[in-house]
């Protein structure tokens, strides 16, 4: 698993117009090649009249699976530049569809890569795009007494607090990347008086909105 990585927030759509050609860009979070494929084929069902529906998308840790489809435009003009986007940015586990109305003006090779490209980065501005952080939750249980003291010092740390539980004693679920939950557990021991049970529970990723 991938410590770190890029990817969209969650499902959007956005649409631009140039040279009265409609260009509908719509984004997904995809971590299967089937997945994508999918949401690909839904697209083209919901926009059957269109005059092309092109796509790309990347998968895995290591982009193994991309591919670009230019749905009938001049190949290189659309899939292609769309792929060429989501690279740059970065991401990773990502579908794009670009939808497009052709509005009786043709743009020419070089217009039809730049639109495609503006649609798909407009697209994703759009839809939000996320970090994720692969990290530890911690297991902080407590006597209520020390509950606002430690509310206050982990708001303003570095660990966000993932949850926290109310029953005999208060449990706060924390993040802690991997390689500071020693720290993370010496620290909240000092601030309890050695009064904490901590223990280490499952790895999650931690999706930050940077976008």
């Amino acid at each position: 698993m991938l410590p770190q990585y890029y990817t969209v927030k969650a499902y959007g759509e956005h649409e631009i117009n140039i040279q009265k050609s409609r260009f509908i860009a719509y984004v997904s979070r995809a971590e299967t090649e089937e997945e994508a494929q999918s949401f690909i084929q839904k697209i083209k069902k919901q926009n059957w009249d269109a005059t092309h529906n092109c796509s790309a998308y990347l998968i895995g840790e290591n982009d193994l699976i991309q591919k670009a489809n230019d749905d009938g435009e001049p190949s290189g003009t659309a899939g292609v530049p769309i792929l060429e986007v989501l690279k740059k940015k970065k991401l990773k586990d990502t579908v794009v569809v670009v939808t497009r109305y052709f509005g009786g003006i043709k743009l020419g090779a070089g217009g039809l890569i730049r639109a495609y490209g503006k649609a798909t980065s407009e697209g994703l501005q759009a839809t939000g795009i996320v970090e994720r952080q692969l990290m530890r939750v911690m297991h902080t249980k407590v006597d209520y007494t020390f509950l606002g003291k430690l509310e206050n010092e982990l708001r303003s740390s570095i660990y966000p607090i993932k949850e926290i539980h109310y029953s005999d004693l208060v449990e706060i679920e924390t993040f802690a990347k991997e390689n500071e939950t020693e720290v993370f557990k010496e620290w909240m021991t000092e601030l309890t008086n050695g009064q904490a049970t901590i223990s280490e529970g499952d790895i999650l990723y931690q999706e930050t909105t940077i976008k």
